[in-house]
């Protein structure tokens, strides 16, 4: 019987020590879902595009590490160099989450951003005080401080000890508390467990610039057709040594986005070709080549139907290869010019 006892004992104590730790992974998920949700609540109704990246999700990735040693260093200014020495803090180690909202203006461009991570608010406050204060809306101390090479001035506060709002227009802190609107939020909760993304409501004057794209890449039909989406994603999740990447275009028409899985799909077709051209053979690195060719064979083009709304979805695979062959290229290696194919709407299109 003792020894009987110690069996259920252990047993139990196993038991208990296992739904322990499937607890605390379990609420530690939720709190962390929980805490993206509220940062992407903040970005403002009238921002034209929202970027989003979870750094603590991408620290624990290969890919990321590949990144960082294949991007060029850049080196601190002045400004930000002062500001990492009075205050210690360091992006790539203290920061864990950035909701970033972009609005074009006539003149500028608005940004707002939610920044969390580990701060000390001390060196921070005695850093920024130097340059004067404000108040917002709700009693929350508002710093300015001058932007670098600008007359201009960012405005900064902290929500909490973990989490500042910045931004370089103070008009953003006088604004009442209303919350992201439904239409974002409905995107957001689609890219859940996506660490890094880019979600926008493109205008005539961003896709535009697709006609006149450089490299010899000229097709206005493109342009045309991007024009009439009403949303475009792209979202980026690391998996082993690889970044998948997801483009998803949203608009309540279904002809647009045949047109576009028709014309996408071709261009891949044709770029294709061009690499597998010999005369691309003998101008183009090999290395840098078959390594463009992987990237094409993984697309994946498909055609959703949402009910209210019709997308289009591009899948990709970005490889170490492709960095390390990008990186050791020479600076004249581009890819083939094609000139993309041209499609005629037709009436079975519609019918799809």
């Amino acid at each position: 019987m003792p020894k009987s006892k110690t069996l259920v004992a252990a047993i139990s104590s196993i038991l208990i020590a296992l739904a322990a730790s499937f607890a605390y992974e379990h609420w530690r998920g939720r709190d962390s879902s929980s805490g993206r949700a509220d940062i992407l609540s903040h970005m403002p109704a009238d921002a034209n595009a929202v970027v989003f990246v979870d750094l603590v999700q991408l620290r624990s990735s290969p890919f990321l590490a590949r990144l960082l040693a294949w991007a060029p260093q850049a080196t601190p200014d002045k400004d930000y160099a002062q500001f990492l020495q009075a205050t210690g803090f360091n992006y790539e180690r203290d920061l864990d989450r950035l909701a970033l909202a972009l609005n074009r203006q006539p003149q500028s461009l608005a940004a707002f951003a939610i920044a969390e991570g580990r701060f000390d608010r001390k060196k921070i406050d005695a850093y920024v005080s130097q340059f004067g204060s404000l108040k917002t809306a709700d009693g929350k101390t508002l710093y300015a401080v001058p932007m670098t090479g600008a007359s201009r001035k960012a405005f900064f506060v902290f929500l909490r000890e973990d989490r500042v709002a910045w931004a370089n227009d103070s008009s953003y802190f006088q604004r009442p508390a209303t919350g992201s609107p439904s239409e974002w939020r409905e995107h957001f909760s689609r890219l859940a467990g996506t660490p890094l993304f880019v979600l926008l409501r493109p205008d005539s004057s961003a896709v535009s610039t697709l006609a006149q794209a450089p490299g010899g890449f000229r097709s206005p039909q493109l342009a045309a057709l991007l024009g009439q989406l009403q949303w475009i994603s792209i979202a980026g999740k690391p998996d082993g040594n690889v970044l998948r990447v997801v483009i998803d275009g949203e608009c309540p028409s279904e002809n647009p986005i045949h047109q576009l899985r028709e014309l996408l799909s071709g261009l891949v077709i044709m770029v294709q070709a061009g690499l597998n051209d010999p005369k691309t053979r003998k101008q183009l690195d090999s290395q840098l080549r078959e390594s463009y060719l992987e990237l094409l064979q993984s697309v994946d083009i498909q055609q959703l139907d949402r009910g209210a709304s019709k997308s289009i979805r591009i899948v990709f695979d970005v490889t170490p290869k492709l960095l390390e062959s990008a990186q050791n290229a020479p600076a004249s290696a581009d890819p083939p010019k094609v000139t993309p194919p041209t499609l005629h709407s037709s009436k079975s299109n519609n019918s799809r």
